[in-house]
């Protein structure tokens, strides 16, 4: 297509959806990124996500930012849910999905098990107004190269019935110790603990701050005897146990209905059951809080890869990452999108924690090399953490 060199200029700056313009000399060349084009080499999108971070309007149809998406794109999204990092690397590892939002327990895995891709970050312009805590980080940039987005990030807190709780609970003690809570009664068979093996970082982190003989400074790096103290806190804490939670329907249904009081979760079930007019609320302990640092990462043999990288894109536009916020109870990647207007009002930079990103031990995957020298791997977290929970 041939234009003047004042058209060309009067066209770059006028509304054009899903367009590229170059210029060259008195001549310019569209490039329609129309869904037709996408539709013709792909129009699908298969994504591994945690529980809410793909939501089409049918829980809410005010939380919507996938069909928007399809609209823009052709690329129709499939969504497959995962409950834990163990189960989103086993499916990455069958390659059948294109993306995957992996939090840090999982994102070095992958990359180790080559199951996931270097990406072109020049591919995502949205990413130049990333946080700048989140460039750069190891769990997903590896010896140089990029393998994918920050997503969203959080705490996992310890939510709680408020009914039995009269004063906030201030230590993870609750649930890692027996004890009489606020209504006189014990808390044994009425806490959860989450069913990953992830979780022995939880109890790594009670003891960091209430046994500073056994100078515990990373969670994720523990030698023999500190390993072996913190599993001798969750065998004591089996008998307490109502249920290894990881379904987070089923440990609302069980704070509603079974009698449940207080165990660590995420935001989205206190906000959901708050939503409910439940009598729940969540606090960050004295001890701290584990948590989760989510990147969007491509399989490295992706069969969607123009749509994957259009919902990476995508994914960092700010009222998306204002909306996931606020439906998680997350907190976005841009610091812009703290600014964006959200379905029901709220300000989740305000409320979600977004300036306590100093004090969150974010989840890693355990090595068996650390600082100490020598640690737990990973591998030996699961095999034991399996007999915990069966009571071994």
């Amino acid at each position: 297509m041939g234009t003047s060199k004042k058209e060309c200029k009067m066209l770059t700056t006028t509304s054009l959806p899903r367009m590229n313009l170059l210029c060259a000399g008195m001549v310019c060349l569209f490039i329609t990124l129309s869904a037709s084009v996408v539709r013709a080499g792909e129009g699908v999108l298969d994504i591994v996500a945690w529980p809410g971070y793909l939501e089409r309007g049918e829980t809410d149809a005010k939380y919507n930012w996938v069909t928007s998406f399809e609209k823009e794109t052709g690329c129709k999204v499939n969504v497959k849910t995962a409950a834990t990092s163990d189960e989103m690397v086993s499916l990455m590892s069958q390659g059948v999905y294109d993306l995957v939002t992996a939090s840090g327990d999982a994102s070095l895995r992958l990359v180790a098990g080559k199951r996931v891709q270097a990406i072109d970050i020049t591919k995502i312009p949205a990413s130049a107004k990333l946080d700048p805590r989140f460039t750069g980080k190891p769990w997903y940039v590896v010896d140089g190269k990029v393998y994918g987005v920050p997503y969203q990030w959080g705490p996992n807190v310890l939510m709680y019935n408020t009914q039995v709780f009269k004063r906030p609970p201030t230590s993870w003690a609750v649930v890692f110790e027996e004890q009489n809570l606020d209504d006189g009664k014990s808390n044994k068979g009425r806490i959860q603990a989450y069913d990953g093996a992830i979780y022995i970082a939880d109890a790594a982190l009670f003891l960091k701050a209430t046994r500073p003989d056994l100078g515990i400074e990373d969670p994720y790096e523990l030698n023999a005897k500190q390993y072996a103290e913190v599993l001798d806190v969750l065998r004591r804490q089996r008998p307490l146990i109502h249920r290894y939670w990881h379904d987070y329907n089923v440990q609302m249904s069980d704070f509603k209905s079974e009698g449940v009081v207080a165990s660590g979760s995420w935001p989205v079930q206190v906000n959901l059951l708050q939503s409910e007019k439940k009598p729940i609320a969540s606090v960050i302990p004295k001890e701290g809080v584990t948590g989760w640092a989510d990147t969007t990462m491509m399989h490295s043999q992706a069969k969607h890869p123009q749509c994957a990288y259009a919902w990476m894109n995508w994914s960092l536009d700010d009222k998306v990452q204002a909306h996931v916020a606020e439906w998680f109870g997350s907190n976005p990647v841009t610091v812009s999108a703290c600014s964006a207007a959200t379905p029901g009002g709220s300000k989740p930079c305000t409320t979600n924690g977004f300036d306590q990103f100093e004090k969150i031990s974010f989840w890693k995957t355990p090595q068996a090399k650390c600082k100490q020298g020598n640690c737990i791997p990973y591998s030996k977290w699961t095999t034991d953490y399996i007999s915990i929970m069966g009571g071994r």
